[in-house]
């Protein structure tokens, strides 16, 4: 079906003049003079047989018609931006862009990628460490690992593992001036706290699944991301409560011990999810990936080989 549009250029010009009531914003916007904005606006104008701006002395506003039409506009550039964002994805191919949270991506998948590298030396990773939900739709990124209750409506959904929340502490703390062997001990030392999203992970719960009723759950420092507390039971500050996930390579590396028997570790409602688009499952990229990550993730819980 044949569109008729008017000059995709003079549709910007109004577009983003629209937005920042400004001819000025809008030609920095557009790397392009005040000038040529208001030219292109005034042909627009014409061309349309309306006028979109009131022109005051200081400022502009925009006429009814101006208003009505801008924000159906900007929703066109914002998908036209989101169409470009795909074709080059599939241009890229070779990219393989993966969005992960800062502590889960460097204490446990950047140390594992290197496998990965050589299995596909073809592939090259980038990786956006943030914990925000980053748009796969829109490409953002091909992939997403995520923790949390699932439920991810709309996307390909791949489960990794759960984990256990158990106690960690560096080696040195367990002959420290107060020893760490019995769980009363706990009350002679530093709690290190996660600000967790999951509930059940916190000290609280941990010390009532205990019986330790008479530790205060709430003292000690708290950390916003993992790997910060883990590094301050690293370096001898205090016992941290994590996910066993998090911490295997430094367990098995003797950096980090278990203080107490390891039936005292706790279950979490959350897991770990591989996310992808339907769209985007299907390339090669993201199923060598996918196909790689998973083989990872049963080899660090062998026991979890289904969904639970």
């Amino acid at each position: 079906m044949a569109r008729s549009l008017p000059p995709l250029n003079a549709l910007k010009a109004f577009e983003s003049a629209g937005r920042h009531l400004s001819f000025t914003k809008a030609a920095a916007e557009l790397n392009v003079t005040p000038a040529a904005i208001g030219h292109q606006v005034k042909a627009l104008e014409e061309l349309l047989g309306v006028p979109l701006f009131y022109r005051l002395t200081r400022a502009l506003r925009l006429t009814e018609a101006g208003q009505a039409s801008l924000p159906t506009l900007g929703q066109g550039f914002d998908k036209m931006a989101q169409a470009v964002k795909q074709m080059r994805a599939h241009c890229d191919s070779g990219v393989l862009t993966i969005s992960v949270s800062p502590a889960f991506g460097a204490m446990w998948l950047v140390p594992r990628l290197e496998h990965f590298r050589r299995r596909h030396p073809e592939i090259e990773i980038r990786i956006d460490g943030t914990d925000r939900l980053v748009d796969l739709a829109r490409g953002d990124a091909d992939v997403a690992l995520r923790y949390g209750p699932g439920g991810y409506n709309g996307m390909r959904t791949d489960w990794l593992f759960s984990q256990l929340n158990t106690p960690v502490c560096s080696p040195a703390l367990l002959n420290d001036r107060h020893p760490l062997h019995k769980l009363d001990d706990l009350r002679h030392h530093t709690l290190l706290h996660i600000d967790w999203k999951d509930a059940d992970a916190s000290w609280r719960m941990w010390l009532l699944a205990a019986g330790l009723r008479d530790i205060d759950p709430a003292r000690g420092p708290r950390f916003s991301m993992e790997n910060m507390a883990v590094q301050a039971a690293l370096d001898g500050h205090g016992v941290a409560l994590v996910g066993d996930i998090l911490v295997a390579d430094d367990l098995a590396a003797g950096r980090l011990v278990r203080p107490f028997d390891a039936s005292l570790s706790t279950p979490l409602t959350f897991s770990y999810y591989l996310l992808s688009t339907e769209v985007s499952a299907g390339q090669p990229k993201v199923s060598a990936f996918r196909n790689w990550l998973i083989e990872e993730a049963h080899a660090a819980r062998p026991e979890a080989s289904e969904v639970p």
